[in-house]
């Protein structure tokens, strides 16, 4: 256990958990013309989601015996991450042209951004480790 803290994409991972399991309960996805904010929990898309972003963060944290798993995790929470944005970017250009219910953007539009690089930078530092196990074994 103690050696899976000590990784760096341990560090990165908990990044990309907090980003995806904790700061959306806090930061709105957008504020309506009415100042009410929108959380990502009103819609069950965007719950669903975040849920699996945040399962697949978890899951990559446990196996980190298993560098290439841990990778195929990430490489899917990245593309989960995008779809996500997709959605953000597509309602945002969709819905906030119309007059009734003009919207303004939160900063929660923009976490699977940051959960991305969290993931990209993980799977660099898991790379590097598995590059390494290479060579030494390599040596032998």
């Amino acid at each position: 256990m103690i050696k899976m803290i000590q990784r760096i994409q341990t560090i990165y991972l908990l990044l990309a958990f907090i980003i995806t399991g904790v700061l959306p309960f806090i930061f709105p996805l957008w504020t309506l013309s009415g100042g009410k904010s929108f959380y990502f929990m009103q819609s069950q898309i965007y719950t669903v989601l975040f849920g699996l972003s945040t399962t697949f963060s978890i899951l990559s944290i446990l196996s980190y015996k298993k560098r290439q798993n841990q990778f195929v995790i990430n490489r899917l929470n990245i593309i989960l991450n995008l779809i996500l944005l997709g959605l953000f970017l597509y309602h945002s250009l969709n819905l906030s042209g119309e007059a009734p219910v003009v919207s303004e953007k939160g900063i929660g539009m923009f976490l699977p951004i940051i959960a991305i690089v969290a993931l990209v930078l993980a799977n660099k530092a898991i790379k590097k480790d598995e590059d390494l196990v290479k060579s030494v074994d390599r040596l032998r």
